[in-house]
């Protein structure tokens, strides 16, 4: 394989992470900046508008695109690690995840330098299916192959029960596959906050760790092209079809609206936490053309698109301070005192978040460019010294 292809391969990667890390920010700005954030759901047909429909839906593209991706560049790792080496390398660093998550993650997303909420989301998932990934490499490919279809195909299935009339997640099924925005005390003053429940999510990892055979020698680039294309229309044509027919694949069904607009809402509004077959098939399926389609584009702006792609761990942190004393310093801008924060905590675990209270998607669209922009710099610094001190190993854990 040419070193041309090889760094290809590698951008083409690098640039569609970094765009769904941009698109993240979006709805991360939203949560903390727009009014009606935290008091209805933004994919509601009956009450959302257009663009608060896309503006929220769009960002469904994050987070299944960022972890399929991190199992590609797993496999992408093994080509030039022994399975023992990545074994260490990725428990490790799923544990390092974890931590990260209940420490300086969990304080960028409230505020709270007390921790009476640590948050489990993108992070511990991430976290936890590199651990659980660690051990399975040493399995043969059409093993693991065969485990990620299982997960990712069956796991729907446990809709069932749940559907059930009565049924009560404990912690355990929550931590699994039903938690979304599951409260559990652990003291009088302190509790855990579990967003996402993790098998499927390791399920997905899994086959992205699979696909990234095809970026291997074993197949050309016009092989790539070919399979990519394939599986990312296959995705898709699979969504359109089990979604019309309210087949299989999702908890909630879609149903006709008073008008066509709120019913194509509805068809859309797939099941994220836990990410329901459908919800994969809609986000990876575009995700495979994009990666298909980009692989030969490169100039001054993808360039500065892949920066943030290429420092996705070290942005994701940084992001949140950011945002988070931007939402701080407008909080006391429109009057509002520490006691105003503290109280209001107890409906949100965000602090400096109102329910009800902020302002329209303009001001989340302007905020949320600056802090893009803003970013860059840093980012662009981070990468460098990153890149100019190999030597330091701890730099591979960030």
């Amino acid at each position: 394989m040419s070193t041309a292809i090889s760094k290809s391969r590698i951008e083409s990667i690098d640039l569609l992470r970094g765009i769904v890390m941009i698109i993240m920010a979006l709805d991360h700005t939203r949560d903390l900046f727009h009014a009606s954030a935290n008091i209805d759901d933004p994919l509601n047909p009956a009450t959302t508008t257009p663009l608060l429909f896309f503006t929220r839906w769009i960002t469904h593209f994050c987070a299944p695109v960022f972890v399929f991706l991190s199992g590609t560049s797993i496999y992408l790792q093994s080509l030039r690690k022994s399975k023992k080496e990545l074994n260490s390398f990725l428990i490790k660093r799923g544990f390092w995840l974890i931590i990260v998550e209940l420490t300086l993650v969990t304080l960028g997303i409230t505020f709270n330098p007390f921790f009476n909420v640590f948050v489990l989301q993108v992070i511990w998932t991430i976290g936890i299916s590199m651990m659980i990934l660690g051990l399975l490499i040493h399995l043969p490919y059409k093993v693991i192959l065969a485990l990620g279809l299982i997960i990712v195909l069956g796991h729907n299935l446990l809709d069932i029960p749940e559907s059930a009339a009565g049924f009560k997640a404990g912690f355990l099924w929550d931590l699994l596959h039903h938690g979304f925005f599951a409260f559990y005390p652990m003291t009088e003053n302190h509790g855990l906050l579990l967003i996402y429940p993790f098998v499927a999510w390791t399920g997905l990892m899994i086959l992205g760790y699979c696909m990234g055979i095809f970026f291997t020698q074993r197949y050309t680039i016009e092989q790539r092209k070919k399979t990519l294309l394939l599986f990312g229309a296959g995705l898709i044509l699979l969504f359109v079809v089990l979604r019309g027919f309210n087949l299989y694949g999702d908890p909630n069904p879609w149903t006709p609206q008073e008008n066509g607009l709120q019913s194509f809402y509805s068809f859309l509004r797939v099941n994220k936490y836990p990410p329901s077959l459908l919800f994969m098939c809609i986000t990876i399926g575009p995700a495979l053309l994009f990666l298909v389609f980009s692989e030969k584009i490169k100039n001054a702006f993808t360039n500065i698109l892949s920066m943030y792609g290429r420092t996705a761990l070290f942005y994701y942190i940084v992001h949140w301070y950011v945002l988070h004393l931007i939402c701080g310093i407008a909080f006391f801008s429109r009057g509002h005192s520490i006691q105003d924060a503290v109280d209001a905590f107890h409906d949100i675990p965000l602090m400096f978040v109102i329910p009800g209270e902020g302002y329209g998607l303009g001001i989340v669209y302007l905020v949320w460019a600056i802090v893009i922009i803003a970013l860059y710099p840093l980012c662009k610094k981070y990468d460098a010294y990153k890149t100019s001190h190999p030597e330091k190993w701890w730099l591979s854990y960030l």
